[in-house]
């Protein structure tokens, strides 16, 4: 919808041949989503067409598509991308900017509620015009639109989350100018002072390189200096503490909406973890099992560490099909590259390090994991890593045999506890993995019987 943004800000007309070019687009999608089996998807038009005299008449032409589109409101577009950062980033609160080409809308969100929100005329393709008009213009209308109803107040010291191709681009800058190891923008933080170092780096920084990089796009380009500066102006006048990107926006906030209270209140890292053990695991069901095994080890996890290593349990089967030599670089890459919401780089590179020793990778360290997380925590998850293992290899990864045995610290050792006929689940490999874990948990290791 960029052009036909472009074309509003520029005529107040929706411009004929990105028209074209969008029902063209539209009726491929219509197409494909019937061959899917998808008999009325969800069709919406945003500023773009809110603002255009012609707009009327490209929603009569969408509708002869057989879509039945609905035009958004500002206030219901604000509301979608509210949803869509508390669809994909846990226990968000604070303001949510969703920066398009005709308009910005903000909402602050809290508890799982969109609270405020408001559409203001402050669109990338909108910001070079108020610019041109004399230094400090930009600086005036943002306060003007902003301080009549309290959005000076309300995100003082929470993050801003950034929705939107140009804020993500400008994150994508910051992450090449930082030297970020991992290329996932979703849940990508920086700090609050990050807009004065983006304005100063994109007045220098060679466009081509960007575009080799596949940084920034050529047609986005253009707009990266607009939306910095107005970035800069949100921090000048909402003061947040951070700025967090996020990769949900109003699409995936318009499907949230439609979700069940019980739905919505469902975990998307533990469920989407759920969903790829059960599809590449051996067993339905065993890694729940398995979390519930080696928790008597790990008590003092925090809550947030105790959803984590749930997901590691969730993913602690994946592996089982790869080539030997190469399953603890295949959870690795699961973990960190793995389309996971609700989670941030500490969170991939904790379970990226309990799968890598899940499946193999002992006591190293990789060399990525450390530039996410502390010492301290990856060797956290390098002790949920080897318990999984040691769980994985008495039990052959069915259920019967976690059931009867169980494993705890007492004292200063660690016991495997097993009911029944010992002999037929102990092993050589089953007491090598035992020591493994006790050696890196401190805890001399003994098996008992009962």
């Amino acid at each position: 919808m960029a052009g036909l943004g472009r074309g509003v800000v520029s005529t107040g007309l929706l411009d004929a041949k990105a028209m074209k070019t969008t029902l063209h687009s539209l009726a491929r999608f219509r197409y494909l989503a019937s061959l899917m089996g998808v008999p009325e998807p969800t069709t919406v038009a945003t500023a773009a067409v809110r603002q255009a005299s012609n707009g009327p008449a490209f929603l009569a032409s969408v509708r002869s598509l057989g879509l039945n589109v609905a035009l958004l409101s500002g206030d219901e577009e604000a509301e979608a991308a509210g949803y869509g950062v508390i669809a994909g980033i846990e226990d968000a609160k604070g303001i949510v900017g969703d920066l398009g080409g005709g308009s910005l809308e903000l909402a602050r969100v809290e508890n799982g509620k969109v609270l405020e929100r408001e559409s203001f005329p402050l669109g990338v393709l909108r910001l070079s015009l108020i610019r041109e008009i004399g230094e400090g213009e930009l600086r005036k209308e943002v306060k003007k639109l902003f301080k009549p109803k309290g959005w000076m107040d309300f995100g003082k010291g929470l993050p801003f989350y950034l929705v939107g191709g140009s804020w993500r681009s400008l994150a994508r800058i910051h992450m090449y100018m930082a030297r970020y190891p991992l290329p996932i923008v979703h849940h990508y933080a920086m700090a609050g002072t990050a807009p004065a170092s983006l304005v100063r780096a994109i007045a220098r920084l060679d466009r081509n390189l960007l575009k080799e990089n596949n940084i920034v796009t050529g047609a986005r380009y253009p707009t990266m200096v607009d939306a910095a500066a107005l970035l800069w102006e949100i921090r000048r006048l909402l003061q947040p503490s951070a700025y967090i990107v996020s990769a949900t926006g109003l699409r995936e906030g318009l499907h949230y909406r439609q979700l069940s209270d019980s739905e919505k209140s469902l975990d998307p890292l533990i469920e989407a973890a759920r969903a790829e053990g059960e599809l590449h695991g051996r067993f339905p069901g065993h890694g729940d099992l398995l979390d519930r095994w080696i928790s008597p080890l790990f008590s003092q996890d925090s809550s947030s560490d105790r959803r984590l290593r749930l997901a590691a349990c969730l993913l602690g089967d994946i592996g089982w099909a790869a080539n030997p030599d190469f399953r603890a670089e295949r959870g690795l890459e699961v973990a960190l590259h793995g389309n996971w919401l609700g989670i941030d780089a500490r969170g991939r590179a904790m379970i990226g390090q309990a799968l890598f020793a899940a499946f193999g990778g002992g006591n190293e360290r990789p060399a990525i994991l450390r530039k996410l997380a502390t010492e301290e925590e990856l060797k956290c998850a390098q002790n949920w890593g080897l318990a999984i293992r040691l769980g994985q290899r008495l039990s052959g990864g069915v259920a019967a045999p976690l059931k009867q045995s169980g494993v705890s610290v007492s004292g200063d050792r660690l016991v495997l506890t097993i009911k029944g006929d010992v002999e037929l689940l102990l092993g050589d490999a089953v007491e090598r993995r035992l020591r493994q874990l006790g050696n890196a948990i401190g805890k001399a290791p003994e098996i008992g019987r009962t």
